[in-house]
């Protein structure tokens, strides 16, 4: 079931009806990683300043350099899911639809969350996901356990956050989360193989979008409905204007 849920993800990914949401997905994303960038290289340039450890120690000006860099790379990577969960407030309604009316075209179209509600929702993971992942950065080092915690933590999150809110578009949220609770073994292993993407450079740029597909079609396939191929070159129902 997982596999072939992940394999018509990859598909609706690389589609080119949800290409115009991967470049707006891919543009917030790197948008707010240079946000990030630029505050935590600042934040460093004012702590070397304001201490003068240049001036005291040259020699440690460029070992706090190289530092800083790998610091930020390794500070970034665990940003990275908290951006995702907020990213996929923004485009998971209308990227849903359009998997859903192209694989699921004789089942009725879920209804999105209103856009506050949505977008709330969204912040108060996002930010139970940056929490988390900072005690995780916290015991980096820590040998085996920091990359198990982060590792662990985000395929807890990122399943409940992606399942729930492709299954709100059908159900109350209390029913949502408890069919999650319902089918963890599964939706957690989704959540493995969507933190796994997460820790590869340039592929965790579109695991937003890779989520969102990922989890309808689950969601779809634990309800009992499955999808219905389409002859080559026939289009999908179309969807509203946006």
């Amino acid at each position: 079931m997982l596999y072939e849920s992940a394999a018509a993800a990859l598909r609706h990914t690389l589609s080119p009806a949800l290409r115009g949401i991967l470049w707006k997905s891919l543009g917030l994303t790197l948008g707010i990683l240079l946000f990030a960038w630029f505050g935590l290289t600042r934040l460093i340039q004012w702590f070397q300043t304001s201490h003068h450890i240049s001036a005291q120690y040259p020699i440690l000006d460029t070992v706090a350099y190289y530092l800083a860099g790998f610091g930020l790379f390794v500070a970034l990577a665990y940003l990275m899911p908290a951006i995702s969960i907020l990213v996929a407030g923004f485009f998971l309604d209308y990227a849903a639809e359009i998997v859903e009316r192209t694989d699921f075209p004789a089942d009725p179209p879920g209804q999105a969350m209103p856009y506050g509600l949505a977008m709330v929702y969204a912040v108060r993971f996002a930010g139970l996901t940056l929490l988390v992942n900072l005690v995780a950065l916290a015991i980096f080092f820590i040998p085996l356990v920091g990359v198990a915690a982060f590792f662990g933590a985000n395929a807890y999150l990122l399943s409940r956050e992606y399942f729930e809110m492709a299954a709100a578009r059908f159900r109350p949220l209390p029913e949502a989360a408890e069919m999650r609770r319902s089918h963890a073994a599964r939706t957690l292993l989704a959540g493995c193989l969507l933190a796994g993407l997460m820790v590869v450079p340039v592929v965790n740029l579109v695991t937003p979008l890779f989520g969102i597909a990922l989890m309808v079609h689950l969601h779809k396939r634990l309800s009992g409905r499955r999808p219905q191929l389409r002859q080559p070159g026939t289009l999908a129902p179309p969807l509203p204007p946006r």
